[in-house]
């Protein structure tokens, strides 16, 4: 993880297995190939938290429900703890909303007719069927496909801002992504009541 100081915010990175919860100004950044964050949030504390989660098994038999999977046991433990983290930081579990992101069949390897999910198939049924389990609102999904992403969710309008990996513009795409980040980081300062202290 790496937390990069941005006038009153910060921009935290984060990579596979880890996670951050924050209620200060900020921008939670990953890279997801068949891997899928849950962009959560409480509205009213204005807490979010972002998990980068990847599952242990490469396929699991499409007869088998996920929960006794190992895949799901990986997802769960992921999930309970960014929540956790959120509740520590004022939020309440009930009031909490998501945004999913990922889960791209980037080798090639789901093949149709099978009765095996890839990776990215697994962790995109994990994340329905966890948000669902919980009865989580779900506000917005980004799954599947055949592409990674790079994805920014800021606090203050809890926006996820995604591009999609690859291309020859890579530099230019590099300048834009720091100038969205910064952006919703400056947005969400000036959003922020004047507070004396004394």
């Amino acid at each position: 993880m790496r937390i990069e100081p941005y006038r009153q915010g910060e921009r935290v990175t984060i990579d596979p297995g880890e996670f951050y919860a924050t209620d200060r100004p900020a921008v939670i950044t990953t890279l997801l190939g068949s891997c899928v964050a849950a962009c959560v949030y409480d509205p009213v504390r204005k807490v979010i938290g972002m998990n980068h989660f990847m599952l242990s098994n490469r396929r699991y038999s499409k007869d088998l429900p996920i929960h006794a999977s190992e895949a799901g046991r990986y997802g769960v433990h992921a999930m309970e703890l960014l929540l956790n983290a959120m509740m520590a930081k004022g939020a309440l579990r009930s009031r909490i909303r998501a945004k999913i992101v990922g889960g791209a069949t980037i080798m090639g390897d789901g093949v149709i007719g099978s009765n095996f999910y890839c990776v990215g198939q697994v962790n995109c049924k994990f994340i329905r069927d966890f948000v669902a389990a919980e009865g989580m609102t779900v506000d917005a999904e980004d799954l599947g496909g055949d592409f990674g992403r790079v994805i920014h969710f800021s606090n203050g309008d809890f926006s996820v801002h995604r591009r999609k990996i690859g291309g020859p513009r890579r530099l230019k795409l590099a300048e834009r992504d720091q100038q969205c980040w910064q952006d919703a980081i400056e947005r969400q300062e000036h959003a922020e009541p004047d507070v004396e202290i004394w």
